[in-house]
């Protein structure tokens, strides 16, 4: 894509581009976004076969030592991920170089969230802290849900984790001001004015998931609820910033984004899902770019 360095920018607008993410990433202009939230395949596949643990290979394919976060060196392992059935024969050398991208593009007050299932968020974890710097490392958030089957052989799995790292520990937005907050879960305990006004999430989010049934159902079998997103673009992002999104998906977080006054680039390779978002963002002046892929 030739026009990809126009896509963020201080005279740009928000884009939904139809795409390879990865070649849209490396065409973007460094510490340029300040928010990038990403929900990738979760790799849910029953056959899964793994591999011991090894050392993280460099872009010139040696192994050892890396430069990482504010030129320290490191060295760092992540599980070689193999056999899954309904994604990756390489799961992580699918997501690490995304990733890398990721930490490229991110503004030096940034954020990272990263949106994974309980089978993979401890590998990501592993990756983001050799990536980011463990100091980087802001939040596990668990969003706790209640719905869907149940199994009566362990304990149902009902949550997912939100990995949150930032870009520089010293210096990235947050602002707790601006978000949504919630009920109390015992508001006989607090004043008449605290319950009123209601407290500010925690790590732990208690949300319903898209009702199947509900107005803010688009079809598209991933899609997260809006009031996730909200959260997430109210505490790490300001008006008028840069929100990126590049497994986008129905484009929950670009939708959200536009209603919030942010602007957005949403990036995905799924021509249903870019259907999608040309009939949920239709209203926001964004801009629909179809890739020539592979």
């Amino acid at each position: 894509m030739s026009d990809t360095k126009a896509l963020v920018g201080e005279d740009a607008a928000s884009s939904v581009v139809l795409a390879d993410n990865l070649e849209v990433l490396r065409t973007l202009p460094g510490e340029s976004i300040q928010l990038i939230y990403i929900d990738p395949p979760f790799n849910t596949g029953r056959r899964q076969q793994r591999q011991s643990l090894q050392t993280m290979r460099a872009a010139d394919g040696t192994e050892g030592s890396r430069v990482g976060f504010k030129g320290r060196s490191y060295t760092s392992i992540k599980g070689a991920l193999y056999g899954y059935d309904d994604a990756f024969e390489d799961y992580w050398e699918f997501l690490e170089p995304r990733l890398i991208e990721a930490h490229r593009v991110l503004a030096q007050s940034g954020t990272l969230y990263l949106h994974l299932d309980y089978r993979e968020a401890h590998y990501a974890k592993v990756l983001l802290d050799a990536l980011f710097g463990r100091e980087s490392f802001l939040n596990e958030i668990i969003w706790a849900y209640d719905y869907g089957a149940r199994t009566k052989k362990r304990w149902p799995a009902k949550h997912d984790t939100i990995l949150v790292y930032v870009k520089d520990p010293k210096s990235y937005f947050f602002n707790s001001e601006d978000v949504d907050r919630e009920p109390y879960m015992a508001p006989g305990l607090v004043t008449k004015e605290k319950a009123e006004r209601g407290k500010l999430p925690t790590d732990v989010w208690w949300h319903t998931i898209v009702s199947p049934t509900g107005r803010e159902k688009t079809g598209y079998a991933t899609q997260k609820p809006e009031g996730i997103l909200r959260r997430i673009v109210q505490a790490s992002s300001r008006e008028g910033d840069w929100v990126l999104d590049f497994f986008a998906g129905s484009g929950t977080t670009a939708s959200v984004a536009h209603k919030l006054g942010r602007r957005f680039l949403a990036i995905d390779s799924n021509p249903q899902a870019f259907d999608v978002m040309q009939r949920r963002l239709a209203g926001s002046n964004a801009r629909f770019i179809e890739s020539e892929l592979p």
